[in-house]
């Protein structure tokens, strides 16, 4: 049996909807008799096909360097097992029903904030992924060029956060933004995985930072990686109960690092793996800088009223281990 999921990357406002995983960061996933999976590939290198479609500014070569390049990046992130592999350039769209990964350009007018958008074909027993696609929306403007191009949204940026998905990642909701008339604008962000996209003209989103580096390795590392790493875990409670939906962030002072998860249960529980051995300062906020269904389905009781908090002392994260019992405790707004 098989399942489809799909993401997307917003200009201004976020559409992504998936069930998530019970598990550190916002990893995709599915439910299925009541389990939650996390969604991954078992099958490597990951084959993928590149639509000969080229657009202005942008030709089909020109895409299929950039994917590889983005792939690449992924791949390149110490402590994880991942492979891909370019199959060639194919007619088909990456919205055709064929069976294969095809990742390329789709003119998609209606769907005037959303860049990008990746989708799975899923083995439901196992969560194996056996196909992704992405489009890009080629109703916007595009670069390929170095350093980017005034008015035209950046491929290698969106390419970067698209395949992010297709290797199981979810969004993060390390960033600020505005709102403005018809969404929001990114003010800062330290994920190549936040929901928003910068600005057209800009190419910060080439280079990943330490939540997508934790993500990636929590879902693909190897076992070397995780007997040298290690994780948080804990509760944040209100009154006395679970808070559900709510950020928690871990900050490492000596090397600036930044990586979060979510409460992702009634309870309250959260854990944040993939983490350097050493101190952490732990924060836990509200997720009410962001479109909630950026990060969780419509059905997702996420509570946003309460106050953001620090833990009251620093986390020492061991080699290969886990800080538990960590209690957040925060106060109705």
């Amino acid at each position: 049996m098989r399942r489809g999921v799909a993401a997307a990357l917003a200009a201004i406002a976020a559409c992504v909807m998936f069930a998530p995983a019970l598990d550190a960061y916002l990893k995709l996933g599915t439910t299925i008799n009541g389990r939650v999976l996390s969604l991954h590939w078992t099958q490597l290198p990951i084959r993928y096909f590149v639509t000969d479609r080229s657009v202005a500014e942008v030709t089909s070569q020109q895409l299929q360097q950039t994917i590889a390049t983005a792939f690449s990046t992924w791949a390149a992130v110490p402590g994880v097992s991942l492979s891909s592999q370019f199959a060639g350039f194919t007619q088909v769209g990456p919205l055709d029903n064929n069976n294969l990964t095809v990742l390329g350009f789709e003119n998609r007018p209606q769907l005037d904030r959303v860049l990008g958008s990746t989708s799975f074909t899923v083995d439901v027993i196992t969560g194996d992924i056996v196909e992704s696609d992405i489009f890009f929306n080629s109703a916007f403007a595009w670069s390929a060029a170095a350093g980017g191009e005034t008015g035209r949204f950046d491929i290698g940026s969106i390419a970067l956060h698209e395949i992010g998905h297709l290797h199981g990642m979810g969004h993060s909701a390390l960033g600020e933004t505005q709102l403005i008339a018809g969404g929001r604008r990114v003010i800062a962000k330290e994920a190549v995985m936040f929901p928003i996209a910068f600005a057209a003209g800009t190419v910060a989103d080439r280079t990943l930072r330490a939540d997508d580096i934790a993500g990636i390795e929590d879902i693909y590392g190897t076992s070397a990686f995780r007997q040298s790493s290690g994780s948080i875990g804990g509760h944040v409670t209100k009154n006395g109960s679970g808070v559900q939906g709510a950020h928690v962030i871990a900050f490492n002072p000596k090397t600036g690092k930044l990586v979060a998860g979510f409460t992702l249960s009634a309870d309250g529980a959260f854990t944040i793996a993939a983490l350097d051995p050493g101190f952490y300062v732990v924060r836990v906020e509200p997720l009410d800088d962001a479109d909630v269904t950026s990060f969780f389905p419509g059905s997702f009781n996420v509570d946003l009223s309460f106050q953001p908090a620090f833990y009251d002392k620093v986390v020492v994260v061991p080699r290969g281990g886990t800080a538990s019992g960590v209690e957040l405790k925060v106060v109705p707004k």
